[in-house]
């Protein structure tokens, strides 16, 4: 018997200085060889953590033990029937901090590299146009609505499709994704090659796209049952810009990283003068957060030309939501992170665009409601730098528009609709789940209450509830 591997294969990518100022793919992907190796690491264990550990619950051995076998094929038949996008989640999903952590070689070293081996497989199926096997399929004759296309109604069409009934998804915007379109960057997560691809794998099961729908304006949820669909889906996300709500945040060149990351995803900004909509971002870079988004947001600004940003976060670095991974990447490429330091004020020129921002020195007092411990201002600590111009990312807010023209639909306090672990809400046939019931998640979570959703929705249609 050979001595247990504790050492994982490490992802090959980019040099640092290099992808700091192209917006190609950062992380490369594992060989085959390198997959074969990362592969013999696994257990293979009767009762796997790591599948307790995934919120779509993939049985992650299952596929694990096909790419031992050199069998690909039978890896993307095995990961699809859990996961419907294994190139998009081997990519975004916070595997750390999920299926890894639960993995038992955490124990010993480091854990099975879960995340790279499932973007390997992922990414086998589009180069090898490996496609789902939907002859076996038996029709419902049923038509279900999804309203959104981001991780959570991808999945749950997926899902439901593969039951056998009929799916629509309707997208507000021109470009099917979701989030997973306009805001993770292409250096995280490739649209065409991989973002679309995906989707036309769902197209090719049978799910059918329509954009430029906005939901609640083209037609409404009660107008969709009244229409023939059995039951909706509402997966809309929560898109809706937040600010700090402190004095110069209507300057130019304050931006929303929903509008920031959306303009250099969606609309390409990240091709500068080729673009129809470029940005402004000048030289000097402050983007205000800790989380993904902001990462994402001083990463494209650093791409967009910048010749400093930073990342501004209240909190130190130890309290970071950020992904471990993208922290690091950040770190390596340059942005000059401002931990314990809270925005007060932007200050503006004569034309009305930012020239500096004002700020306060913090430190970390007791825990406050998030566990985490509660920044506090420090005495005559406030400073300011100069800045061209500010990204503001600290999170989003719910959509009103489902709710306000869905009479009967529960929301809470905060506008998010009120749904329970299946995605049942207050009106019978209408379901909900993703970032629209949660608030700002992970792909992951989205897809796991999109599959949960699926399977609701199949109980309740089939007479089995």
């Amino acid at each position: 018997m050979s001595p247990l591997n504790l050492n994982r294969e490490k992802m090959p990518s980019q040099e640092p200085l290099v992808r700091a100022r192209n917006f190609e793919e950062v992380n490369l992907g594992l060989s085959p060889e390198q997959a074969r190796r990362e592969a013999e690491r696994c257990l293979l264990c009767k009762k796997p953590t790591c599948v307790t550990g995934c919120p779509v619950h993939i049985n992650i051995p299952h596929f694990i033990q096909a790419i031992l076998e050199n069998h690909e094929d039978e890896a993307v038949r095995r990961i699809r029937t859990d996961n419907s996008l294994p190139a998009i989640c081997g990519r975004v999903c916070p595997q750390e901090t999920q299926c890894e952590e639960a993995c038992v070689l955490n124990k010993k070293g480091a854990p099975v590299a879960i995340g790279a081996l499932e973007r390997y497989v992922g990414d086998y199926a589009i180069r090898a146009c490996v496609l789902p096997d939907m002859s076996r399929v038996v029709s419902q004759n049923k038509k279900i609505a999804v309203v959104g296309s981001g991780p959570s109604g991808l999945t749950c069409a997926g899902e439901l499709v593969k039951l056998g009934y009929q799916v629509t998804v309707f997208e507000a915007l021109h470009e099917l994704g979701g989030v997973l379109a306009y805001g993770i960057p292409e250096f995280r997560l490739p649209k065409e090659m991989i973002v679309r691809c995906e989707i036309d794998t769902l197209r090719h099961m049978g799910v059918e796209f329509i954009t430029n729908a906005v939901i609640g304006k083209l037609n409404t949820v009660p107008e969709l049952l009244a229409a023939g669909f059995a039951a909706v889906y509402v997966a809309t996300g929560a898109g809706y810009p937040s600010f700090m709500n402190i004095p110069g945040e209507d300057l130019n060149y304050v931006y929303s990283a929903n509008e920031f990351l959306t303009r250099v995803n969606l609309m390409q900004a990240f091709k500068g003068e080729a673009s129809a909509t470029p940005l402004v971002v000048g030289k000097r870079v402050a983007v205000i957060g800790g989380g993904n988004t902001a990462l994402d947001a001083a990463r494209s600004a650093l791409r967009l030309g910048a010749e400093k940003v930073f990342l501004v976060y209240r909190r130190s670095e130890a309290e970071m939501p950020g992904r471990l991974e993208e922290i690091h990447h950040a770190q390596e490429e340059g942005i000059d992170f401002q931990l314990l330091t809270l925005p007060l004020e932007y200050l503006g020129k004569e034309d009305g665009s930012v020239r500096a921002m004002r700020c306060v020195r913090m430190e970390l007092g007791e825990p406050d409601a998030s566990g985490r411990r509660k920044p506090v201002p420090i005495a005559d600590s406030e400073f300011e730098f100069q800045i061209d111009s500010a990204v503001v990312a600290i999170g989003t807010q719910a959509n009103p528009i489902i709710a306000q023209t869905t009479p009967g639909l529960q929301t809470n306090p905060r506008g998010y609709i009120v749904a329970n672990e299946s995605g049942e809400t207050s009106l019978p046939r209408v379901y909900a789940g993703g970032d629209i019931v949660s608030g700002a998640a992970t792909v992951i979570l989205a897809m796991g209450a999109g599959r949960h959703a699926a399977q609701k929705i199949h109980a309740a249609l089939s007479g089995e509830i």
